[in-house]
């Protein structure tokens, strides 16, 4: 059997096409007791309730005619919210001169996290502007070692 999240891609793709958005992540997740089915949605301009609502009411339909997720679980589609994952080449082109937070795999230069600004994604590497204490410098960051990365906002 397909990983469920590659099933509700599958699924979902069609109904994001039509609607003009773009699916930002599945998650396919337990919490306590409970199975949660999150599907993040956006568009250019930001994402809205009700287009939540229309996208959440066709998955459904499509997921209980073809019931493709042997357990019970919760369906919610939302927004991928201000601090967005960057998942795909594109996601981290988009974010060119915003504030990010990158975590990677391994240590460099002695350090997981990184935040700063994003100033270069080659689809390699990722240059990274950051602050330390009173000064600022770069970062290169090998594409294959980011483990998680998202937008991140700065107060």
């Amino acid at each position: 059997m397909s990983k469920v999240t590659d099933v509700v891609e599958e699924l979902v793709a069609p109904i994001i096409l039509d609607m003009d958005l773009e699916l930002v992540d599945i998650e396919y997740v337990k919490e306590g007791k409970n199975w949660f089915l999150r599907v993040f949605i956006d568009k250019d301009n930001g994402i809205d309730i009700e287009e939540c609502g229309i996208v959440s009411e066709r998955l459904g339909e499509k997921l209980d005619e073809l019931d493709p997720i042997p357990n019970n679980y919760f369906l919610e589609v939302s927004s991928p919210g201000a601090e967005r994952p960057l998942k795909k080449e594109k996601d981290f082109e988009k974010a060119v001169g915003k504030h990010v937070n990158i975590k990677t795999y391994e240590p460099i230069d002695g350090e997981k996290e990184f935040e700063g600004k994003l100033l270069e994604f080659t689809g390699d590497h990722i240059k990274l502007e950051m602050k330390v204490k009173t000064r600022t410098k770069q970062v290169e960051i090998p594409f294959e070692k980011v483990a998680k990365a998202r937008l991140a906002i700065v107060f």
